[in-house]
């Protein structure tokens, strides 16, 4: 069961004044220091909570560059320009964004913050997605616009502990749910010990928790939580998708957040986003055809440009491409709609609250880059002034619209060539992912899968 002593009756955000006296009082003694990795994990240390306060505080924590250059098993990679062993995998600076700190809940004694990544000059490491994002919100500022973003992570969760699902080898694991309990009231109730225990572990560590619901794959559930600037949601976004872990942990259960776990649906990560001007007005609608104002077609516009050679960004691991199926409420088409869940880009909200839902992206993704690649879509359209093709009325499954690529081969490849993404990131960081989609590509062509095994083992 989840341990119950969970530090501080307070909530929310914590100031550096407040963690002074929270750790005066003993009441906080461990400040968690992360950084989101190329794979949108958090990765760092656990320091004193003094330690924090006298010395990371001020000059950052230090974490070998080789965190942005591993393979999804820590191990390290030849290739990386950034980090080898020819440069002797050096030291990167983990500076501390203390807007970003706050308790965790589920953690007794802990606080969190999270930092920007730097070089030991103090320059940016470039390839950082936390940095990757921070270009991308400052090229539009220069516009004059505001992004704003709000996640909507699903995930499957198994009766079986993380450790039991090892040990089976993530094979016949029993979910949470028997059957499609999508919107389900009588079936979530009976998930509720871990699902509450999120949601309120959630809020009392300062986000704001919408609602959460079944959906339809077996022990498929989904939590939403309340919009935010682009920057501050991807952090909200990382530190829930970790958290959740955590907690579920505690309470003898495991979540998954692959894309797709198994041939029924998969866990998607639907990315709402919107603009305002600097001061916070709205900027979308207008008087246009369909309530749109100009930027508002040039915002959509470009989005649909940049998507196909954008992919990887939203959709950055060989099973991402396994949720793209016709009739599954995954994208194929490259299209916009009306409230039309059969397109990439659904348009949903009127008014001050008209917004994009972008469908493509799965539970795995990184939202950082994620988010960046949608950013940087806009700007193109914007700055280009782009016409916005004609909407999709229909089912766009069955239209003619280009299409979304169906493999992390294709998408690599089109990032790789990408004249959009080479000028929003630069060479050093599309080099970068596309070597690191070059490296998942090399490691699941050696692999020999079950799949193989019991297709071929007696029958050829």
């Amino acid at each position: 069961m989840m341990n119950q002593t969970t530090g501080s009756s307070g909530s929310g955000p914590l100031s550096v004044d407040e963690l002074r006296t929270l750790v005066n009082t003993g009441e906080i003694d461990t400040v968690v220091v992360a950084i989101t990795d190329s794979m949108g994990r958090l990765q760092g240390k656990r320091c004193g909570a003094r330690s924090f306060l006298e010395d990371v505080l001020g000059h950052g924590a230090e974490g070998c560059n080789y965190l942005l250059s591993v393979d999804v098993e820590m191990n390290t990679i030849d290739g990386y320009a950034m980090s080898s062993w020819a440069n002797g995998y050096g030291d990167m600076v983990m500076r501390p964004d203390v807007s970003t700190l706050r308790r965790v809940p589920w953690l007794e004694g802990t606080a969190l913050v999270q930092c920007d990544v730097l070089w030991l000059d103090g320059t940016p490491v470039v390839q950082s997605p936390r940095q990757i994002l921070r270009a991308q919100v400052e090229r539009l500022e220069t516009l004059g616009f505001r992004a704003h973003i709000g996640t909507e992570l699903e995930f499957i969760m198994f009766d079986d502990s993380y450790e039991e699902a090892w040990e089976k080898k993530y094979e016949g694991l029993t979910p949470s749910t028997r059957y499609n309990v999508d919107y389900s009231l009588l079936a979530t109730a009976k998930l509720e010990p871990v699902i509450r225990s999120i949601r309120t572990g959630m809020e009392r560590a300062g986000l704001v928790v919408e609602s959460s619901k079944g959906e339809c794959n077996l022990g498929q559930q989904e939590i939403t939580f309340r919009y935010a600037d682009a920057l501050t949601a991807c952090d909200n976004h990382a530190f829930y998708k970790n958290g959740a872990k955590e907690i579920a942990a505690q309470h003898g259960k495991s979540i998954t957040f692959m894309a797709k776990y198994n041939e029924r649906e998969g866990s998607s990560c639907h990315i709402h986003f919107s603009l305002t001007d600097l001061d916070g007005n709205p900027v979308l609608a207008g008087d246009g055809e369909h309530g749109f104002s100009p930027i508002m077609e040039h915002f959509i516009a470009g989005q649909l440009a940049g998507l196909k050679e954008l992919a990887y960004f939203v959709a950055p691991n060989i099973n991402s491409y396994k949720r793209f199926v016709e009739g599954s409420f995954a994208p194929t088409a490259i299209a916009w709609g009306l409230d039309n869940r059969s397109c990439a880009l659904r348009v949903v909200g009127r008014g001050p609250n008209l917004r994009v839902e972008n469908r493509v992206g799965g539970g795995d993704v990184n939202p950082y880059l994620a988010a960046a690649a949608l950013i940087s879509a806009a700007i193109h359209g914007i700055e280009n002034k782009l016409s916005l093709e004609p909407i999709m009325a229909g089912n766009a499954y069955q239209s003619d619209a280009d299409r979304i690529p169906t493999s992390l081969r294709e998408a690599r490849s089109l990032l790789a060539g990408s004249e959009i993404a080479r000028k929003a990131f630069g060479d050093e960081v599309v080099d970068h992912y596309v070597f690191a989609a070059g490296v998942e590509l090399k490691a699941f062509d050696s692999a020999v899968t079950d799949w193989e095994r019991k297709r071929v083992f007696e029958r050829l």
